[in-house]
């Protein structure tokens, strides 16, 4: 046998190196990490994975190593949870342990300053703790937002009404009504749809959403240093993030020189009160950039992601006019053509709350949830993660799980109905994730989505522009979030 050339004895040099590195990586302490598929030094599973469209490479990777699985992007370990019962366990059963933030090189960059979302530890519970007050105090969840996103309907009605039967795409009178109604509770008032300003941050805000959709995103949160000497429209998300941090100051600014404090007008005031309280505590998490920074994560997230819902929701609608029909004769029934809807109505009216849920299962936003991160060593089932790990736990495994929601690649209101028609509430809907780090504004959608779809419908008949069998509801996937596709619709009055 002839003796190996130096060119074999380098290949098996560096095999040997990335065997023993895969085994040193699985192990850690006293337990092991979950399996998965072996990386590579520096950059990890990148050139294993499909990054264009990860949440489907998990399904794929689920398959092969189970409920739970590691892998690296980049050099980020990420452990993935997949199926209802892991992640019930991680994220419920075990909340603290689980409740920190993850890694997202990408949005840390254009937030600066710490906010509510990319926090941890009790600078988090704090800023979150004092969110949720002060939503509620403005009005989420009372009567108070409940009756501005009436009169905000009311607004999108008349902007409906003026297209005059024309096909339209719906994506800025969507996305102006549900931003109108998080500006009311952060900023004291609506803006008209004309203002500048705020046309020129909607469309920031839809800019993203497309630049998120760029391949360079993702390659940002795997090497983010590399990625910052590299050209590419990453760098425009990062100039738009500044702008949206140049109005929330200017709104903070003119807040400040007309503050009342007996009388808070909205987040804004109520949190400079707080700054003011706090001031004698030089270590305070609660100052102007935090206030900044929250403000821009209330509006955004507020923003698109409802109005992205909604978007979503009719297209849907438009391929199943069988349905839409059926939540017009519930409308009739029991609103009329005249009240305007209400949120006492949807108690009586299961069919429509089965096709709102239903959309938010279907369209599955978020299929791997933002990014936890484990804030100690944490045993789960045989299993070490390691203090710091960042966690997926993929929504969409939860959200599509066959023994809950049979045929789940369908859309099917009666996932949410029992035998006789009455809505039927599931542990498995999770489209706001789950525990301690639940979405904020949860509540606050769920009031939106009912209010905004049954007042369209109680005015209007939506009428596709094609066939409804050649409509396409497949959606455009991202890194981070699921989107319909570009589309228009005409709006006919009932």
């Amino acid at each position: 046998m002839e003796p190996l050339g130096a060119t074999s004895v380098f290949l098996v040099i560096c095999v040997s190196c990335l065997l023993f590195l895969s085994a040193w990586r699985k192990v850690s302490g006293s337990g092991k990490l979950p399996p998965g598929p072996v990386a590579f030094p520096i950059i990890g599973n990148t050139l294993q994975l499909n990054t264009k469209n990860l949440p489907q490479h998990v399904d794929e990777l689920s398959e092969k190593y189970g409920s739970i699985f590691t892998i690296y992007l980049g050099s980020e370990r990420v452990v993935v949870l997949y199926g209802y019962e892991i992640v019930k366990e991680a994220l419920v059963g075990l909340g603290e342990e689980f409740s920190g933030r993850g890694s997202m090189p990408l949005f840390e960059k254009m937030a600066q300053e710490p906010g509510i979302v990319f926090s941890n530890g009790e600078r988090w519970k704090k800023l979150r703790r004092f969110a949720l007050t002060n939503l509620r105090n403005f009005g989420m969840g009372k009567k108070s937002i409940e009756e501005r996103i009436q009169e905000e309907t009311r607004f999108l009605v008349e902007r409906l009404r003026n297209t005059n039967g024309r096909p339209f795409d719906p994506t800025l009178f969507l996305t102006h009504a549900v931003s109108n109604v998080i500006c009311a509770i952060v900023f004291g008032d609506r803006f008209d749809y004309e203002d500048k300003k705020f046309v020129t941050l909607i469309n920031l805000i839809e800019e993203n959403g497309k630049l998120q959709r760029s391949p360079w995103t993702a390659l940002y949160n795997f090497f983010p240093t590399l990625m910052d000497y590299m050209p590419g429209p990453h760098h425009r998300l990062f100039k738009n993030g500044l702008e949206f941090r140049k109005f929330v100051l200017e709104r903070v600014n003119m807040h400040k020189e007309s503050l009342d404090p007996n009388c808070p007008r909205d987040f804004i005031d109520a949190f400079f009160i707080k700054v003011e309280e706090e001031q004698k505590n030089g270590q305070s998490d609660f100052n102007v950039g935090s206030l900044v920074r929250s403000t821009v994560e209330l509006f955004i997230a507020g923003t698109g992601t409802t109005s992205v819902t909604m978007k979503f929701g009719l297209l849907i609608l438009l391929k199943y006019p069988e349905i839409e029909e059926k939540v017009h004769e519930e409308i009739d029934s029991v609103i009329g053509r005249s009240k305007s809807p209400c949120m006492a109505d949807r108690s009586q009216m299961s069919y429509t709350d089965a096709v709102v849920h239903e959309i938010q299962r279907y369209i599955n936003l978020v299929p791997l949830g933002l990014p936890h991160a484990v804030t100690r060593d944490v045993h789960l089932k045989q299993y070490l993660i390691p203090k710091g790990t960042t966690i997926f736990p993929s929504l969409k495994s939860v959200l599509y799980d066959s023994r809950e929601f049979p045929n789940p690649e369908q859309f099917n209101p009666g996932h949410f109905l029992d035998e006789n028609g009455a809505f039927k509430k599931s542990d498995f809907f999770m489209p706001f994730s789950a525990g301690k780090r639940i979405c904020v504004g949860e509540s606050l959608a769920r009031m939106e989505l009912f209010l905004l779809l049954t007042t369209i419908l109680q005015n209007f008949t939506l009428k596709p522009v094609v066939d409804p069998k050649d409509i396409d509801i497949t959606p455009v996937t991202t890194f981070v979030s699921n989107a319909p596709k570009s589309y228009q619709l005409c709006v006919l009055p009932r």
